[in-house]
């Protein structure tokens, strides 16, 4: 069973110093973390169901859709959440967000990964964090 997608909306242009955006961090991270603990249970959950539903004789539905379900609502608010302050999710599964910023006139992404005490590092728009140089 494939895990569903969301649709993340669009998120409103705001640009970031990064003085800004490691301000904002500290409500961010938190909402981060229950993100990404949701995301590996309903993981694991939907894992299960995919078992379940492979096997048709069982009986499908029960507490662990009801949680599923419940968890896909809780993750898509969190991201939202997360996106009203203007900040972009890069990877849910790696707790990345970016943060539109100006360096030498142009446009760049300063990069979070949750786990970092602070930006450090920006890329290019269309590098992602393969291309992250140091903030100096």
């Amino acid at each position: 069973m494939q895990t569903p997608r969301f649709s993340f909306m669009e998120p409103m242009m705001k640009y970031f110093t990064v003085e800004e955006a490691n301000a904002l961090l500290p409500k961010l991270e938190p909402i981060m973390k229950q993100l990404l603990d949701r995301r590996a249970r309903a993981s694991r959950l939907a894992q299960q169901m995919g078992d379940v539903l492979s096997d048709l004789r069982s009986n499908v539905g029960g507490p662990e859709l009801s949680t599923l379900t419940q968890d896909f609502a809780a993750i898509e608010r969190m991201i939202y959440k997360i996106q009203a302050h203007g900040v972009v999710i890069k990877d849910v599964n790696a707790g990345l967000l970016d943060f539109l910023s100006q360096r030498n006139g142009r446009d760049v992404y300063l990069c979070w990964k949750y786990g970092e005490e602070k930006i450090e590092y920006y890329h290019e728009l269309h590098t992602g964090f393969a291309g992250r140089q140091h903030v100096e």
